[in-house]
């Protein structure tokens, strides 16, 4: 087996932490820096990078009407939309990056968070500010998955270093393990279930 190791990357899980903790959405620096400090882990010294894998899904090009008012919104023309562009296409680019995209579908509208607390806390009749796209990915943890099983299966890899927080990932966990694969789980702080740590064999992120 290669003496190698690989990083993988759930984006939307990536970019949801660093946003909580930057109060602005990550820039491609940002997930750089996140997988530097893996690398500088106690855990991966001998090994040498095979590849970083970046999944997410690409930014939604639509145009989509608000059921109660009738405005319509474009979502490739959003900020958020520029911003994750602009992120994927600069990791695209980057030295040891694989950016793999899913799908992401617009499923209608939903009322959002803020509007269902306020709503709970003062009742009052939703209004169209109220309500926002419902947009849901589609394939990323599956690509996932079969990306540690194919890294598994074809010994590329000693290790595999997931930073993630779904229990999804499981059955690629077990997997890999069978096949001699170490997984190490870095779910920066976020809380995980057992079952997910169980599976995996070095947990960096306390």
């Amino acid at each position: 087996m290669a003496n190698k190791f690989s990083i993988i990357l759930d984006g939307g899980f990536v970019t949801k932490k660093l946003q909580q903790k930057l109060l602005r959405y990550p820039r491609a620096s940002d997930i750089q820096e996140v997988c530097r400090r893996i690398m500088e882990s106690s855990q991966l010294e001998s090994l040498n990078l095979l590849r970083i894998f970046y999944y997410d899904a690409p930014p939604l090009q639509k145009i989509v009407r608000n059921p109660i008012d009738g405005y319509i919104l474009d979502l490739g023309c959003t900020k958020r939309s520029r911003e994750a562009t602009s992120l994927q296409e600069t990791l695209d680019l980057s030295p040891n990056f694989a950016v793999r995209r899913g799908e992401i579908l617009f499923q209608g509208w939903k009322l959002g968070g803020a509007a269902v607390k306020a709503i709970q806390k003062a009742p009052r009749t939703p209004t169209a500010k109220d309500f926002i796209p419902d947009i849901k990915q589609k394939g990323v943890d599956l690509r996932i998955g079969l990306d540690i099983a194919w890294m598994a299966l074809k010994r590329l890899v000693d290790t595999i270093v997931v930073v993630a927080g779904d229990v999804d990932l499981v059955p690629s966990f077990k997997l890999a393990r069978k096949e001699g694969v170490r997984i190490i789980l870095d779910h920066l702080g976020h809380p995980v279930s057992r079952d997910l740590k169980v599976h995996v064999d070095v947990i960096l992120h306390q």
